[in-house]
């Protein structure tokens, strides 16, 4: 059984703002090598089978100017889709944007997730503490599904007591590259706050 907790070192975090005036984007950046390859990694993120048993059930059509709706969860549409390499789609809003980058690294697969929505919707880097934590939690089932690895239903996972210690480290860490991003002290801890209301509100009081 792997560590949770050591899990989360394999991925690389980084959010900044991008972009003018009046057309500033908030883009969080999350980046991890699989032990699988390219085409295979591919199919766990684009097969409605594979998805739900890495993340949730998905329905719609998985193609340039197609919808999906995850069960529960976000929709949106598909913007670009160039497989085995590149999925663009809209997630929860037409604003919100999620680019997904696979590269081969030998027999492995480097994932890079772009999530970029307007700095007015953010309203600063900290707002990389209201996705971060869900993706982490994201590429460890997708990391777990590609191994091999039994995860059963993958919403019930989530919610798990053994799962809560890799929750609130991820929320550590995305403090900590919200801090180092230029978000102010105050703006650092509104956003933490509403990581733990949000993945784990039983610490709220901590």
């Amino acid at each position: 059984m792997r560590d949770l907790v050591e899990d989360l070192a394999e991925v690389h975090r980084a959010v900044r703002r991008e972009g003018g005036d009046g057309d500033e984007v908030v883009r969080v950046t999350m980046r991890r090598t699989y032990d699988t390859e390219r085409t295979d990694l591919w199919s766990a993120l684009t097969d409605p089978e594979r998805i739900a048993r890495w993340f949730m059930p998905i329905t719609g059509e998985l193609r340039p100017g197609g919808h999906f709706q995850l069960e529960g969860n976000a929709g949106g549409d598909i913007l670009e889709c160039e497989p085995p390499e590149r999925l663009r789609t809209t997630f929860g809003g037409p604003e919100s944007i999620v680019t997904v980058t696979l590269t081969g690294v030998g027999e492995a697969t480097e994932l890079r997730l772009d999530h970029t929505v307007p700095l007015a919707m953010a309203q600063s880097v900290a707002g990389a503490l209201f996705v971060g934590p869900g993706w982490d939690g994201a590429f460890l089932g997708l990391g777990m599904h590609v191994a091999g690895e039994a995860i059963g239903d993958p919403r019930e996972m989530a919610l798990a007591p053994e799962v809560v210690p890799f929750t609130r480290r991820s929320i550590e860490l995305w403090t900590a590259v919200v801090a180092d991003s230029g978000a102010t002290p105050e703006e650092t801890a509104a956003g933490r706050h509403a990581a733990v209301a949000q993945f784990v509100p039983q610490d709220l009081d901590v």
